[in-house]
């Protein structure tokens, strides 16, 4: 009798497991048939590197931060910029239409990840390929520390850095637990899944109020930038692991900060409760020799949205002093 009970369970659980995942399977495919990508679809070493490309001018290259893609970079600059620059924006490894830096990187139950390194390496190689060689570096959040980590290991292949609330230097205490659960090889495989079958667009809603705050999200700004993309179980493995790993690479990457002989330009909202001012951007400005600090009063975790024209700005900065026309 027990064993009759016990094959029932299994037989219970493993039904439950298939139609959450098939239901996740249902989900992601809707999202990427309602999202498609807005650029090109380039290879690159192997990889497929999404890529929005506009205007002319002096090359611009745009990263996104954590959970996004390209589409918030072009929401809030491309069009602002493209009468000056050629501006590419691209989606980082794992997260909207970019593979990640390896396959084995993708698999459901492993734990590597692409450190910002081989996203800054990969993500030159897509700049080179599109003609860029020396481009303007622009990182907002996450993206800051694949700005930097291009900056340190291949200084040659851009002609200044742009540090948009940037992740820079190691942060006190830890991540909370979701991210640290999903960055694990169970939570990768079971919670990703669950998460994608099981989370209502209401939390994204709520999510992006909290990165934006205290500044306002833009009107209809989750469907125009593509939000949902994030929540694909790939993705949202890619993501939590990048995250999850980020800061023992930031601390390798600290001591190489000094070496950076670019003009460097740091924005950053002195209201940023995400990645704090005191905690990254500040340290940072006395870390690089080369570095302007431009310090935005009220601005919270997104000034290219809610301070366009000080980015703007700075990007001007940058392509003055680095000579650019």
């Amino acid at each position: 009798m027990a064993g009759n009970t016990l094959i029932f369970l299994l037989i219970a659980a493993f039904l439950v497991i298939g139609g959450i995942l098939g239901l996740a399977r249902h989900h992601s495919a809707t999202i990427t048939r309602e999202t498609p990508p807005t650029g090109r679809l380039i290879e690159v070493e192997g990889r497929t590197v999404h890529a929005i490309v506009k205007g002319t001018g002096p090359d611009l290259v745009l990263i996104h931060g954590a959970s996004g893609n390209a589409r918030d970079m072009d929401l809030a600059l491309g069009d602002r910029l493209a009468s000056r620059y050629r501006v590419i924006m691209f989606d980082r490894p794992g997260l909207g239409y970019t593979e990640q830096v390896s396959p084995a990187y993708a698999r459901p139950f492993a734990t590597d990840v692409d450190s910002p390194l081989e996203q800054a390496r990969l993500l030159q190689s897509a700049a080179a390929r599109l003609g860029a060689d020396r481009p303007i570096v622009l990182g907002h959040s996450y993206g800051g520390a694949v700005a930097l980590a291009w900056a340190i290991d291949r200084p040659d292949t851009l002609s200044a850095l742009v540090n948009l609330a940037g992740v820079s230097n190691p942060w006190p205490g830890s991540l909370g637990p979701l991210y640290k659960f999903v960055g694990t090889s169970l939570g990768g495989g079971i919670l990703a899944p669950l998460i994608a079958a099981l989370v209502p667009t209401s939390y994204i809603e709520a999510t992006i109020g909290t990165i934006f705050n205290p500044d306002p999200v833009p009107e209809n700004y989750g469907h125009k930038v593509g939000a949902s993309l994030a929540l694909r179980p790939k993705s949202i493995r890619a993501n939590a692991r990048q995250v999850n790993w980020l800061r023992p690479e930031v601390v390798a990457m600290v001591e190489h900060y000094p070496q950076i002989e670019l003009p460097v330009e740091i924005v950053h909202g002195d209201a940023d409760t995400i990645v704090p001012l005191s905690v990254h951007s500040r340290p940072l400005a006395a870390q690089i020799p080369q570095s302007n600090l431009t310090i935005l009063s009220e601005v919270g975790h997104m000034p290219h949205h809610s301070a366009t024209d000080a980015v703007i700005a700075a990007i001007d900065r940058a392509a003055a002093r680095a000579n650019l026309p």
